[in-house]
């Protein structure tokens, strides 16, 4: 018969810094077994018991040990993971025998390698360094980057003290076609969503900062100034846009709602705890005046490579077709991190049927929303993404990415973007809320928590008003030639001011960090800490949220509240004649739904092997979609193929150590 067995292990820190020492022991007949301590250098952490079997039927059950090492100081400053194998990286397998029962070993971990050295032998594994010295004690950052906000339409009116936002006092004014001016005031207490997506395109935005009527006439060669910026158009916009989906424009009665702002304690729970509990940053603005696309590259390479506006089927064809994807003319942040050996991982709201797995409403969502977009970069796939149902679940063992970005599900693409994790503005924000919950809780209770930092930040403002005028900007100098630039715009002015919040046990409790962010601030973080070059002017000129961190992690944790709706919420419905009326609509030539099928098309041309026969064979079949429902279809095909290789990953994974 198994006896149940036990030992108490330690671990000797053999670098010349003060660490933290992560040691791991795992076997399929007990689970895992985790300690963490820190310790100077030559001295010893512990104790961690230990849980085996022997006897009659054990011989089959194999142990194994894994270890982290993170080294904050000193001249081998970095962070270290024990090597594995080919087979099973990161664990080094070491049987515990009869011997071993009720001893105390002691193991031994240094830049180089890792000593296990048992009463029934000794083995010894090498290490992988992950990351170099850091500037600060940070060995994990985390970014969550969710959709279309406005600073002061999620946090205006949180009440928190001692940021700059909007007052009751604050206004926009339209005049409409028949000269009666409509004037709207800021107020307290917005929808849990809109009735239409509020126009954030480039020209949109220049009417938003702007006024009524402001336009920005590209005239080339020259590139125009901007027009003076007053904060003064919202309202006038919001009631006349047509860039996003016209069949929605607002009733009258519904301009009022573009001003409005949230009751953040009482509507975003889990927002406000985390920003009343660690810093908010109450002058992070998006990377230039227009839409998602071209912002969030910027958080990825800190440049748009001239891209100003939504993507465009003629403007992707020259980056998606041939399956390279979208290039920066110095690199994505991404391939800055692969030439340091940096490790990275990607998670994104995507459940077993690639519908949302934190919506209050998954059903009325699309698969279509399960595509990342930062998938149309060069070297990213859709198969390196993982479901944000394990994160928690790959935190509790050995973690060997030191940067991690998180995309929430988008909803439904073919309409009303409902079912979502994203917050956009025609979805309630409780699937956000879920997500950010999930993500923040997930952390904390992970072993490295107390080196971690969790930037959440908005893409965009989705057209919301803001009180803060946005500043000047460094361009980022990449000047390419890729035809991406359709305004004329120079990348000299910033985009409207969008919610961020910093979560992280080094920050004190409640800090308001003034600071002028924008997306580039991210790359700047991450080369900051790590000591890498900037990949352009526009990060080498940005702040880093780097500044106000303390070297020493504070000892409280925090209780995350469980967002729930408000009793009788109203949620986005679509009848199913709705719904099948938007399906039967053709594809539009830009927009969020053309850069979901880009980088499908993109996945399914790396899945067919790059081939020529393969890249035709792909283009013919995406000739075919012309329709909402050919969208979903040729979704539910890429996506179907993007799974299969993420289980064949899977089945060897389940062959490692949990």
């Amino acid at each position: 018969m198994a006896t149940q067995q036990s030992a108490t292990v330690s671990i000797t820190n053999a670098s010349r810094g003060n660490a933290v020492i992560t040691l791991f022991h795992s076997n399929s007949s007990n689970g895992t077994q985790r300690g963490q301590w820190s310790v100077g250098p030559g001295a010893t952490g512990g104790p961690l018991p230990v849980l085996f079997q022997t006897g009659f039927g054990t011989g089959g059950i194999l142990d194994y040990w894994s270890v982290m090492l993170f080294v904050k100081d000193g001249p081998d400053a970095g962070l270290y993971i024990s090597s594995g194998s080919a087979i099973v990286p990161w664990w080094k397998e070491a049987q515990l025998q009869h011997a071993d029962a009720g001893a105390s070993p002691t193991l031994s971990v240094s830049p180089t390698s890792f000593a296990i050295a048992l009463a029934s032998g000794t083995t010894q594994d090498g290490t992988t360094r992950l990351s170099p010295a850091a500037t600060k004690p940070i060995s994990h950052v985390f970014v969550l980057m969710l959709e279309n906000r406005s600073f002061d339409n999620m946090l205006g009116m949180s009440r928190l003290p001692g940021i700059t936002a909007a007052s009751t006092a604050d206004s926009n004014s339209y005049v409409d076609p028949k000269g009666v001016t409509h004037t709207y005031y800021v107020q307290r207490g917005a929808p849990l969503a809109l009735p239409s997506d509020p126009g954030h395109e480039f020209a949109d935005v220049v009417e938003q900062l702007c006024g009524q009527g402001k336009t920005f006439d590209n005239v080339p060669p020259a590139h125009m100034a901007y027009p003076p910026i007053t904060n003064g158009g919202f309202a006038a916009s919001y009631a006349t846009s047509t860039t996003e989906y016209p069949h929605l424009r607002p009733p009258a009665i519904d301009v009022q709602e573009i001003m409005d702002c949230f009751d953040t304690p009482a509507q975003l729970p889990v927002l406000y705890a985390l920003a009343e509990k660690f810093a908010v940053c109450d002058h992070w603005f998006s990377s230039l005046p227009g839409p998602t696309w071209p912002n969030r590259f910027f958080l990825h390479g800190a440049s748009s490579a001239g891209f100003d506006d939504s993507p465009k089927n003629t403007q992707i064809v020259r980056w998606e077709i041939p399956g390279n994807g979208f290039n920066y003319p110095h690199g994505s942040i991404f391939q800055h991190l692969d030439s340091a050996r940096i490790p990275y991982r990607f998670y994104h709201d995507a459940g077993a049927d690639f519908l949302s797995s934190y919506s209050d409403d998954p059903a009325a969502g699309s698969i279509l929303g399960a595509v990342p977009q930062v998938s149309a970069l060069t070297g990213i796939s859709l198969t390196d993404f993982n479901g944000m149902e394990q994160f928690a679940s790959d935190l509790q063992g050995p973690y060997p990415y030191p940067y991690t970005f998180i995309e929430p599900h988008y909803g439904d693409l073919t309409g009303n973007y409902a079912g979502g994790s994203s917050q956009h503005p025609m979805d309630d924000l409780y699937g956000g809320e879920h997500l950010l919950a999930a993500t923040a809780k997930a952390i904390q209770d992970s072993p490295y928590w107390e080196s971690s930092l969790l930037l959440v930040i908005y893409d965009e403002h989705g057209g919301f008003y803001d009180s803060v005028q946005p500043p000047a900007a460094v361009p980022p100098g990449d000047n390419p030639d890729y035809g991406y630039n359709v305004h004329g715009f120079d990348f000299t002015t910033l985009g409207v001011r969008v919610p961020a919040v910093i979560v992280s046990p080094l920050i004190q409790h409640y800090t308001v960090d003034c600071t002028p962010y924008d997306h580039s601030s991210v790359p700047k973080l991450l080369e900051d800490l790590w000591q890498l070059a900037p990949l352009t002017q526009r990060d080498a000129a940005a702040k880093s949220p780097l500044a106000g961190l303390a070297t020493t992690p504070r000892s409280d944790r925090i209780d995350i509240p469980t967002p729930m709706p408000p009793l009788g919420a109203a949620k986005a419905v679509r009848t199913m004649a709705a719904r099948a009326a938007a399906l039967a609509q053709p594809i539009p030539e830009s927009g969020n739904l053309v850069g979901a099928l880009a980088n499908l098309r993109k996945a399914d041309v790396e899945l067919s092997g790059g081939t020529p026969l393969g890249i035709a064979a792909v283009a013919s079949r995406y000739a075919a979609v012309r329709t909402m429902a050919d969208a979903e279809g040729y979704a539910a095909e890429v996506l179907a193929k993007v799974r299969m290789v993420q289980r064949e990953r899977a089945t060897v994974a389940r062959q490692r150590p949990s």
